[in-house]
């Protein structure tokens, strides 16, 4: 009675186990048929004649070295820029050498992006200048006879001087005896005639005509004259004091204007060729950027300063509210009068080493790529690029990843995306990593110590697969100047290493033996 179950159970055991092995032998056979047909899909089927790579079987478009991508090769080999082999790029990755980031990780991150686009600008750059007197306005103070200065109303340079103002008072001898002599002439009631070439004497002797005419008047004979300032403005020059000898033609005194500044603009060498007199000028006071004055160039001022290595362009600044004195410094913006068609970016998203120039961009399959452009001059907050991109082109404005090189963001990026990939760690892991910080990942490789110092260690090592690094030379820092005693030049080591803010830093250095 209670053997029908047991036959009955047993029964569906062997089924089951039967089932089991079917679908085990069914599924290895289909494995082993998809695995050649997987790694077809993933081969681009190459023609005669086409580059592929001998390890993959996959078409190559070119070879290049990760740290210059823009360079690319026919054929393998070593790179001419450093001791590494060339990475392949191969057909099905359509030839992108960029990287791709995560959506998640980019919003991280705070990446925004520009579009390159082409404006007119006014064509100009800025210069800094100094304000000057105006030379060409300046009144000169001289005297036109042989005297003695009787009373001198200026006491020092620099000191203001209305319109009209005494500057000196002059004691002129000589002016007695022609005066005397044409009194005499007119008591003794002799004719005109007489009399004229008496008036044209002391004329020729400078005697002012009002002197001649309060001499019919008064009958006496004046010698003295003062000297008054024609212009309001500045006493910049000050030759005399009182009792000091004069002869014609010396001058005495220079007084200049402040209604009207020269502002003498230093234009760097590199821009000599550029500026054109004619070119508008806007100046703001570096004290105060709200007082803008405006003016054109003038004039360029011959010569090179071989001290600053800069040009001097110079021009007239209406200052009639006075606001300016000399030798005050003015931030000047030159520009054309006509616009010019240019290529900008945002300024921020141009990156200078020192070597080169260069921008990321972003290709049209979302990967990102460094691209080394040539700027040209400012306008504002962008940048004009002269060769390197084109119109519509997407560039990075921002984002802490901005990396010149496509190795660093090989290096760099893999990592990132692995910290922000969804379901990569359960929930209990992700509050246990919130509590405690991550330690920093490692990397390792073997290589031959090239150079030692306090701070740093050089070695000819193998290729690091995990960052993407073919065989080259590099330097890695040392924890501490007393660390890895025992390491020698020469020596075959294995070692350990991290990134840091740094650099990439040594933890770990020990001989694996073999050949010095």
């Amino acid at each position: 009675m209670n053997q029908k179950p047991l036959v009955r159970t047993v029964a569906a055991v062997f089924a089951a186990a039967v089932l089991l092995g079917a679908g085990y032998i069914v599924g290895t056979r289909h494995s082993a048929t998809d695995a050649p047909m997987a790694s077809a899909a993933a081969a681009t089927p190459s023609e005669p004649g086409d580059k592929v790579d001998p390890k993959t079987g996959r078409k190559v478009l070119y070879w290049h070295d990760p740290m210059t991508p823009n360079q690319h090769f026919d054929k393998p080999g070593k790179s001419p820029f450093m001791n590494m082999e060339l990475q392949p790029v191969f057909a099905d990755e359509g030839g992108s050498s960029g990287i791709r980031v995560d959506s998640g990780l980019q919003q991280n991150l705070g990446i925004r992006y520009a579009t390159v686009r082409r404006q007119g600008t006014a064509e100009g750059f800025d210069a800094v200048g100094t304000t000057q007197f105006d030379e060409s306005t300046a009144d000169v103070v001289q005297s036109r006879v042989t005297g003695y200065i009787d009373h001198l109303y200026a006491s020092a340079p620099m000191q203001r001087v209305a319109k009209g103002a005494p500057i000196a008072s002059l004691f002129v001898p000589d002016w007695l005896a022609p005066q005397e002599e044409y009194l005499a002439l007119k008591r003794g009631g002799m004719d005109d005639a007489l009399l004229e070439a008496a008036r044209a004497r002391m004329r020729a002797m400078s005697i002012p005509e009002g002197f001649i005419a309060s001499l019919d008047r008064s009958g006496k004979a004046q010698t003295h004259v003062t000297l008054f300032a024609q212009e309001a403005g500045v006493l910049t020059e000050l030759n005399v004091r009182d009792g000091a000898m004069v002869v014609p033609g010396q001058t005495l005194a220079k007084v200049a204007g402040l209604s009207k500044l020269w502002l003498i603009v230093e234009i760097p060498e590199s821009l000599a060729l550029q500026v054109q007199p004619g070119m508008v000028v806007d100046a703001a006071f570096a004290g105060d950027p709200s007082q803008h004055f405006s003016g054109h160039i003038r004039e360029i001022l011959p010569g090179i300063s071989t001290d600053s290595r800069t040009l001097q362009a110079r021009l007239e600044i209406d200052n009639a509210g006075q606001k300016l004195t000399p030798g005050m410094l003015m931030r000047a913006r030159i520009s054309g009068a006509k616009p010019v068609s240019r290529l900008l970016v945002p300024s921020e998203a141009v990156i200078t080493t020192g070597k080169r120039t260069i921008v990321i961009v972003r290709n049209n399959d979302g990967r990102m790529q460094p691209v080394v452009v040539t700027v040209g001059n400012d306008a504002g907050d962008n940048t004009e690029v002269t060769s390197g991109l084109t119109e519509g082109q997407q560039v990075v404005a921002s984002g802490q990843f901005l990396i010149d090189s496509e190795a660093s963001l090989k290096s760099i990026l893999p990592k990132l995306e692995g910290s922000a990939a969804p379901g990569a760690s359960a929930p209990a892991s992700a509050s246990a990593s919130a509590s405690a910080p991550a330690a920093a990942q490692t990397y390792e490789t073997t290589g031959k110590v090239e150079k030692i110092t306090s701070s740093d260690i050089t070695f000819s090592h193998q290729p690091v697969p995990a960052l993407g690094w073919g065989a080259m030379t590099m330097t890695f820092g040392k924890p501490s100047p007393a660390a890895f005693p025992e390491i020698k030049t020469g020596e075959s080591v294995h070692f350990v290493f991290r990134q840091s803010d740094d650099g990439y830093q040594l933890t770990k250095v020990e001989p694996v033996g073999g050949m010095k």
